[in-house]
């Protein structure tokens, strides 16, 4: 169970998310006194699920906040360019959600059930906007058209037990087992870190999600050849 915490917050017209009051801070602070994230720190705060701790520097908040006021205007928000541009996938229709005026999520066609049981049903992109790390530290992003189970989002929409099972599996077999495969079972990085010690996984609780309404997981590597990157980025969903 996730244990969620009140923060106050405040909404500028170019952000496309809530600002916390932390958010403004950093907006205010130069990028010379903004604290990179470390490999440790990162460890740290995904055990720990205190995903509200993943910060992008100054600078790189500054220039995210005027492109999503950018995006918006010209696709009428950051779910539709990513769909469109990024992904390019034909979401089914929407449907207006009976009663309430809203219009559902996007659902995609998918092969599985299970997400990232078939390749055909995800796309892994390199982030265009990483949160502030230290060099060394690539973030990538895996898009489902498999739906991904969460608890209630009154509770933080966090994952279920089951999703987070499936998704250590998937990162496992993707990316664990491909640095093995690159440089030799058992043979570390630049720190002689493990292929394991090097990958690191999260989901943003829904309560934190900035693009909603399309199902991801951030993963996080460290010490990663170009050529790997370029390897689990090849698209075999379209």
């Amino acid at each position: 169970m996730t244990t969620t915490t009140t923060t106050t917050t405040t909404t500028t017209t170019n952000s496309p998310f809530p600002l916390t009051a932390t958010d403004l801070q950093i907006l205010s602070t130069p990028d010379s006194e903004f604290h990179l994230l470390t490999w440790s720190d990162l460890r740290t705060i995904i055990s720990s699920n205190a995903l509200e701790a993943l910060k992008r520097r100054p600078s790189d908040l500054h220039k995210y906040l005027a492109w999503s006021h950018e995006i918006k205007a010209q696709y009428g928000g950051i779910v539709p360019y990513v769909i469109r541009e990024r992904l390019r996938w034909i979401p089914i229709v929407h449907q207006q959600l009976e009663g309430k005026g809203q219009t559902a999520a996007p659902r995609f066609q998918h092969y599985s059930k299970i997400p990232f049981q078939d390749q055909r049903d995800y796309a892994i992109l390199v982030n265009d906007w990483p949160y502030g790390f230290v060099e060394g530290i690539r973030h990538l992003v895996v898009w489902s058209k498999t739906p991904i189970a969460t608890e209630d989002v009154q509770r933080g929409g966090d994952l279920t037990e089951e999703s987070r099972r499936v998704i250590e599996e998937f990162v496992e077999r993707v990316f664990v087992r491909g640095l093995e495969g690159e440089g030799g079972e058992g043979e570390g990085g630049k720190g002689g870190d493990s292929a394991r010690d090097r990958v690191l996984w999260f989901k943003n609780w829904v309560s934190l999600q900035s693009v909603r309404g399309v199902d991801h997981v951030h993963v996080l590597v460290k010490d990663v050849s170009d050529e790997m990157i370029a390897k689990w980025t090849q698209r075999k969903d379209l």
